[in-house]
């Protein structure tokens, strides 16, 4: 009965929802009262409470005395309806109690009471309505959603439209169970041999029923449907489509109440990922939809095909043609960006590629191209891979700053020999040590702003160097503290980039000394003596045995130190090298097997 509809909903769900009217009270024989119709007498069943009321019809919920088991009666208020109302009464426990299905709330009995006013009775349901179970689990409502297209298949093929499916008409019950409600509105299309509706209602916002208007529920009425003509079977599929759009994305396709109906009209399709784009909605899901929401009718699918959409995705079987499809568009999306030439729509085309060989995980095209762009690097970076590289050549330079302050640190303990050497030049040997000292602090500058200081870190180290010569000739120890010193400017990426500084560097670092002793501009600190080459200190003297344990001490202490970080810089590219090793491994194992894998 088209205006109960929200009566029987509560009924059916088993809810002792307040009924219009006020409730009913039981007498002393069992029966209940109401207000307006006294006491519910019905023979073979035990009357219980009122569980909703509509404008012309009630729900009790009863006992079947015979069998033993609770059921819900719908029964007309009216104690004399027009011919009119009961014969749509009669109509709606008929269409009901003729669709013999799972998912149909079955009649079990059609009469009249005392009074002479038609009920029925039905099975009692227990369960929440899937619209208070949308944003749960998708899988849930998925399964439901398919056994929902195949009850309403079943009455298509019965010559029965349901004309008002909406989330408030499908139940989930306790165990399982999943039921189509509200066949009140339903049109059996050969009622009157034309195949047109001989009643024409509307479901109101209230729930009411109102002569006179086209029937559904705004907000889920096909276009044809809100404007009166075309009643088909493809009204159901309209509405399953608008079911499934609000399973996928928690939202309505269309607003409710009289503006649902001209949206519909106006805008009558949408696909969920456009509208929620930021959920992962399936395609072959996102597709289905727009097929049932198709404009025109004859486009739209069948239930049956619907459910079979839904349920292939369930079972893992997917849409595979769709898929390599949708692939293909991705690679041609990447391969446009490429093409473009813009090195800031590199990560477009990667999220493209990406994208691809998720929906095809065999698509050989899709894999060579994640693999160029990966393993081949850009002839021009992209500004934010540019802005990356910096930070991590930052974080990479101030650990190397802060190993040569702590090595340059440890130079300094090489004073603690200075009280057993006599020192004849005061100045020369601070400025040694000044000069440590101020490579110590180009380090820290460098630890601090993450870069290198690479010019005033070339005149530091040059000075220290040419100070170094002077303690003991350009030839001893000075060539290890160069190259000690070189290898730590080649770690430098500035200068790493132009190696024919350092290298000018080294040649400067070892012949001006020479040069400026051959000039006499510094006191000579070697020279033949015959073919004995002879090494004297202009910095300290002291005996023998002093001189050598500190010349040893410096030895190791400098060799020490460039061992040390030749060390850290194999280490560093051993590791990273590894990484990109596993990297591979893991990549060759994401993509498909070129030697089995076949194009699309």
């Amino acid at each position: 009965m088209t205006e109960d509809l929200d009566v029987a909903r509560r009924a059916v769900a088993g809810t002792g929802g307040g009924a219009t009217g006020g409730e009913g009270a039981v007498t002393s024989d069992g029966s209940v009262t109401h207000d307006e119709l006294g006491p519910v007498v019905l023979e073979g069943y035990a009357v219980g409470e009122l569980l909703g009321r509509g404008g012309m019809g009630e729900v009790l919920l009863a006992l079947d005395e015979v069998i033993g088991r609770e059921v819900a009666i719908k029964r007309m208020r009216r104690t004399e309806p027009d011919l009119d109302a009961e014969t749509r009464f009669l109509r709606e426990a008929k269409i009901q109690a003729r669709l013999q299905h799972p998912a149909i709330v079955p009649v079990h009995q059609l009469g009249r009471d005392a009074d002479g006013r038609p009920y029925f009775t039905m099975k009692r349901l227990a369960g929440v309505t899937l619209h208070a179970l949308l944003g749960g689990s998708p899988q849930r409502l998925l399964r439901a959603f398919a056994e929902v297209c195949l009850a309403i298949e079943f009455a298509h093929e019965h010559g029965v439209i349901h004309r008002d499916i909406k989330p408030t008409n499908i139940m989930l019950g306790d165990f399982g169970e999943v039921y189509v409600l509200d066949w009140g509105v339903a049109r059996v299309l050969d009622e009157d041999g034309s195949g047109h509706p001989s009643v024409r209602d509307i479901v109101t916002m209230e729930g009411e029923t109102q002569t006179g208007a086209v029937m559904g529920t705004p907000g889920y009425m096909a276009p044809e449907q809100a404007l009166g003509y075309g009643m088909s079977p493809a009204i159901d599929v309209y509405a399953l489509g608008c079911v499934l759009f609000e399973i996928l994305t928690s939202q309505p396709l269309h607003p409710r109440g009289v503006g649902g109906a001209a949206n519909a009209i106006a805008n009558p399709t949408q696909a969920p990922s456009a509208r929620c784009p930021e959920l992962a909605i399936a395609p072959e899901l996102d597709a289905a939809c727009v097929a049932a929401l198709a404009e025109d009718p004859v486009r739209r699918p069948t239930a049956r095909e619907l459910a079979q959409q839904v349920q292939d995705y369930l079972d893992g079987d997917r849409d595979l043609e769709r898929r390599r499809e949708l692939a293909a568009l991705q690679v041609a999306r990447a391969r446009e960006a490429l093409a473009s030439g813009d090195p800031g729509r590199r990560g477009d085309a990667v999220q493209a590629a990406g994208r691809a060989l998720a929906l095809d995980p065999e698509s050989v095209e899709a894999a060579d191209l994640v693999t160029s762009l990966i393993v081949e690097p850009p002839r021009v970076l992209p500004p934010v891979l540019v802005a990356s590289l910096d930070e991590a050549e930052r974080a990479a330079q101030r650990v190397r700053s802060r190993t040569q302050v702590f090595a340059f640190a440890a130079v300094l303990a090489f004073g603690a020999v200075v009280p057993f050497l006599e020192v004849a030049s005061w100045p020369l040997l601070l400025g040694f040590f000044g000069a440590i000292v101020g490579m110590a602090v180009v380090s820290a500058l460098s630890y601090r702003r993450g870069a290198s200081v690479s010019s005033v870190a070339l005149v530091a180290t040059f000075v220290t160097a040419l100070v170094t010569s002077r303690i003991v000739g350009p030839f001893v120890l000075t060539p290890v503290v160069i190259e000690g010193i070189a290898l730590g400017l080649m770690a430098t990426r500035p200068l790493l980039r132009r190696p024919w500084v350092v290298i000018a560097w080294l040649v400067l670092a070892l012949v001006v000394p020479v040069a400026l002793e051959a000039l006499g501009v510094f006191a000579p600190t070697w020279w033949f003596d015959g073919d004995t080459m002879r090494i004297r200190s202009q910095v300290v003297h002291g005996s023998n045995a002093a001189r050598e344990a500190a010349l040893i001490a410096a030895h190791l202490l400098f060799i020490t130190m460039g061992v040390l970080f030749f060390w850290a810089t194999s280490r560093d590219r051993r590791d990273a090298e590894r990484r990109l090793h596993i990297q591979a491994w893991h990549l060759r194992h994401l993509l498909p097997d070129r030697t089995r894998a076949q194009p699309a």
